[in-house]
């Protein structure tokens, strides 16, 4: 708790980059991409300037948010045509997970520039000055991030074009060993020296195309200077007094929207780990999801329904389909018209303003791919796409994937104010967790409280998929869930990072005071300036 700034994220070094920037004037604007930068280098297992992100930010002075989309674009010369004339590839219904083909522009350079430039007020170069150091000097590894650096090791790097350059002479660096990335370093610097163009149109640009073209994959440097973000409208849902907002499709943060106006019409047990209520939860994201994954996609190229998927009237539709006592494994997507691993952090300052910030490789180490002498891997966020010539996130040109990483805000609209910011990480759990978080917060619980709650995760984000219970809820809910036809799996111990990883920042309306968690799942903490 306190009320001079906060910052939480899953490294304690990356929140102190964080804070840090806050401590010399900086907006959480500044602080986000600090802290963003900080984590590309602590926790490479999960997130790099190769990846891409997304952040809502809330401006104090007008009670206003905006979304900021930093999601990359297929290169220009893949198309599904490419693909099926590829070698082993002419049946396949997505593309294999690091597979070159599955490399998209890196957004997160771009997003992190562009941020600053929209809402921060420090400079670059300031701003990026603790990750330099980190990279640079070395930094001890921890313990959990130890863990999956060496499941990358043994599944990714040690067969990806350069990927040894991630590890330490083949192999991972343990807990508490010092990492030392000069390479990564060098990009930062390039960066804090040049923007963006820097890494769009300079060395490192030649770098990552000559790479993924070496690799076997399309990326130019054409696909690479042509990329921008963009600044989107931010989504939202009322659900009682409080409104959730997510940023838009190519997002999946609209999955969790449509699962709360479907849950609205029902009276939820306060329990959170009760069956009648672990029962609703699960069948109204089915029903969201059944949704999602055919709609959702890049708004710029087909059209995505919305404002449709999010009327009231659709929920209550939807919300037919639910039985009381008995799962339905079988939910396809309605019609409402007529005709991944990641990090997530969040941030609030003095001044009032608030960023909820996600950066990702996608899938670890993403392809474990990396331009040579650069110090990052390149992401596979082109796995999400579909090679379904009929489906609305079929691959095409210079176009956006479905995209699983999602930050997201709670407000009050009456008047206008900022209740919290936060997120869960975690591939397809990602709305999942929004929505188990959301419905905690709402019942009372404090921040670490809600993220300490077990979780459940529907596999693979599909409508039918295995519902995995994480050990802490009751034998009683289990067998209940089980007895009502939810097909359960009971994950514990490292597996349990299937339940994604979250952090929260909450400010007390009265006071103004931040009250902070972060998740015990992950090596961080939350920690706020005096």
């Amino acid at each position: 708790m306190g009320s001079g700034g906060m910052v939480a994220t899953s490294q304690p070094l990356a929140v102190a980059a964080g804070l840090e920037i806050l401590g010399k004037g900086g907006n959480a604007a500044d602080a986000a991409v600090a802290t963003a930068a900080a984590l590309s280098v602590t926790e490479p297992t999960s997130t790099g300037i190769g990846g891409d992100c997304f952040a809502l930010f809330y401006e104090a002075q007008t009670a206003g948010l905006t979304a900021l989309n930093g999601s990359g674009r297929a290169p220009a010369a893949l198309t599904i045509e490419k693909i099926r004339n590829t070698p082993g590839m002419s049946g396949e219904s997505s593309l294999p997970p690091y597979h070159p083909y599955t490399i998209t522009v890196p957004g997160a350079c771009a997003g992190w520039c562009d941020l600053l430039e929209q809402h921060g007020s420090l400079p670059v170069g300031q701003v990026l000055a603790p990750a330099i150091r980190l990279a640079e000097e070395g930094f001890p590894v921890a313990p959990i991030t130890a863990y999956f650096w060496q499941r990358g090791a043994e599944q990714q790097l040690h067969t990806a074009l350069n990927g040894r350059e991630m590890t330490l002479d083949g192999r991972a660096p343990k807990a508490g060993n010092i990492f030392r990335n000069p390479g990564l370093g060098k990009t930062l610097r390039a960066v804090a020296g040049g923007g963006k163009e820097a890494f769009y149109q300079g060395e490192i640009a030649v770098a990552i195309a000559s790479t993924v073209q070496k690799a076997g994959g399309c990326i130019s440097l054409e696909d690479l200077a042509a990329h921008t973000s963009t600044w989107d409208t931010p989504i939202s849902t009322t659900f009682h007094e409080l409104r959730l907002w997510e940023c838009p499709p190519n997002g999946q943060g609209i999955t969790v929207l449509i699962a709360l106006n479907i849950l609205e019409g029902f009276d939820l047990p306060l329990d959170p780990l009760s069956p009648d209520r672990l029962h609703l939860e699960i069948e109204a994201l089915r029903l969201a999801f059944a949704d999602t994954r055919w709609y959702v996609a890049d708004p710029s190229m087909v059209r995505v329904p919305v404002e449709e998927l999010l009327s009231k009237e659709y929920a209550a539709h939807r919300r037919k389909e639910i039985h009381p006592t008995r799962a339905s494994l079988d939910h396809s997507h309605g019609a409402p018209t007529c005709g991944s691993d990641t990090v997530y952090l969040t941030v609030a300052d003095r001044f009032g303003n608030a960023c909820s910030f996600i950066n990702s490789n996608y899938m670890g180490f993403g392809t474990g791919i990396v331009p040579h002498g650069w110090g990052f891997t390149l992401q596979n966020r082109g796995h999400n796409f579909s090679l379904d010539p009929g489906h609305p996130n079929r691959l095409a040109p210079r176009k956006r994937p479905y995209h699983t990483i999602i930050p997201a805000m709670i407000t009050r609209d009456d008047p206008p104010y900022l209740v919290a910011s936060f997120g869960v990480m975690g591939g397809f759990m990602q709305p999942q967790g929004h929505l188990q978080v959301f419905l905690a917060l709402m019942n009372g619980y404090d921040p670490q409280s809600v993220l300490d709650l077990p979780r459940f995760c529907i596999g693979s984000g599909s409508a039918s998929g295995v519902v995995a219970l994480e050990v802490g809820i009751p034998e009683k809910t289990v067998r209940d869930l089980m007895d009502r036809g939810h097909v359960i799996e009971r994950v514990s111990s490292w597996d349990g990072v299937l339940f994604g990883r979250g952090q929260i920042i909450l400010r007390d309306r009265h006071t103004g005071y931040l009250i902070g968690g972060s998740d015990p799942r992950a090596d961080g903490c939350a920690m706020t300036l005096i």
